[in-house]
């Protein structure tokens, strides 16, 4: 009998590798959907290829959600079809594909707009689900050797040539999150020729921002963390970096790259974890990079939000923030007309022209992001360096597939 082994969320701190059910091509039991636990011919099994750590996986595992113990983690999916429901008919087994984080249907109002993050069916808590996340639908995490994905007509994207697709892998493993996530923040925020761009984070999502901005022709790309080996990890591709635990004034850092204290476009890829600027660097104040961007964003400017923002916080400062309930300046950007954009990345709307854009040698974002190759064994591991700041992108390779 085909065995199966994923990473799961023990407890605050701690993710162990545990011998899980192998997949079959069934919708997940759910007591609050009449559809939950039927068969899935729409769907696939997938042998995962490569499956990354991502930053929303460590708000979890830091116990900064209300994941349940014994979930199977991983969002972030590349993999090998190698069974197929009788409904699929655009993939052939053997085929290698990317995996969009959203789980989508593509039937409902929402996928037919294109609108993919927030699919009305395949979650009956909430719209929107994905894999091993709390509160997305009880979906398996794809962090193990095995999963199986619905509707993969709809949601998987084939790379073409599969010589090609593994010389770059590294690369193509970042269309099923960050890449794409990255990008729409940039988009959202109105990135464009010759623009100049603010991005709040170096972490993975914040440096895959930065290559977005890039790419969409950004004239001056600044960078603000306050780890220095992440800043440097910036530098290393160009972009300005800023310290913010070293300045007061986010404005007059950034006049003293751009000559002026304010910038075209901004993007938030921190999340609700934030922490203060200068002296309050070391205390945790969730409202910070949303205020700190209404001020530095020029008016009528525009602020792309891919930095996570929950609905339940249990490790939250106090009783607002534990619900999501921040306090924003909102004057101060209905003053300025700024626009703000939030939620989940539509990741089909992007994907298929940042594979081409990857398979062209146009951008490079596992460089950008520093990705390091792990075995499933070694997760643990990556989970508590990435706690650290580590400045990489951890991604695992559960069957020693990748050179």
């Amino acid at each position: 009998m085909a065995t199966n082994r994923g990473v799961a969320y023990i407890e605050p701190g701690k993710v162990e590798i545990k011998s899980i059910d192998y997949p079959k091509l069934r919708m997940p039991k759910s007591e609050t959907d009449p559809f939950g636990g039927k068969d899935a011919p729409h769907g696939v099994i997938l042998k995962v290829l490569t499956t990354n750590i991502c930053g929303s996986d460590q708000h979890m595992v830091r116990g900064r959600t209300t994941a349940p113990q014994g979930l199977i983690l991983g969002h972030e999916i590349t993999g090998e079809v190698i069974e197929k429901g009788n409904d699929v008919e655009m993939l052939e087994v053997g085929d290698l594909v990317t995996v969009p984080f959203n789980i989508a249907c593509g039937r409902c109002r929402n996928c037919r707009e294109g609108k993919t993050g927030i699919c009305l069916t395949v979650n009956p808590a909430r719209p929107g689900a994905a894999y091993g996340y709390v509160d997305m639908g009880g979906w398996v995490g794809g962090q193990a050797e095995y999963v199986m994905v619905p509707y993969a007509d709809f949601n998987l994207i084939k790379f073409p040539n599969r010589e090609k697709a593994m010389e770059k892998i590294r690369d193509l493993t970042l269309l099923s999150d960050i890449f794409p996530t990255g990008f729409h923040g940039c988009v959202q925020a109105g990135v464009g020729p010759g623009s100049t761009v603010y991005i709040a984070g170096a972490g993975p999502v914040g440096l895959a921002a930065a290559a977005g901005a890039q790419l969409l022709g950004a004239a001056v790309v600044i960078v603000g963390d306050m780890i220095p080996e992440r800043l440097a990890q910036a530098r290393s591709f160009g972009c300005e970096t800023i310290d913010v635990s070293k300045v007061s004034s986010l404005g007059e850092a950034i006049a003293e790259i751009l000559g002026e204290p304010e910038v075209d476009s901004a993007v938030d890829c921190v999340g609700f974890e934030a922490r203060g600027h200068g002296a309050d660097a070391v205390v945790e104040r969730p409202a910070t990079v949303l205020n700190s961007l209404q001020e530095i964003a020029r008016a009528g400017g525009s602020i792309g939000i891919p930095g996570l923002y929950v609905t339940g916080d249990p490790g939250g400062v106090d009783a607002a923030a534990k619900i999501g309930a921040l306090s924003i300046r909102f004057g101060l950007g209905w003053a300025k007309s700024c626009s703000f954009h939030t939620g989940q990345c539509p990741v089909l709307r992007y994907n298929r022209q940042l594979m081409r854009a990857i398979l062209h040698d146009r951008v490079h974002p596992a460089k950008a992001v520093n990705v390091t190759m792990i075995s499933l064994d070694e997760a643990p591991k990556g989970y508590k360096d990435f706690d650290q700041g580590a400045a990489k992108k951890f991604v695992i390779d559960p069957h020693g597939s990748v050179k």
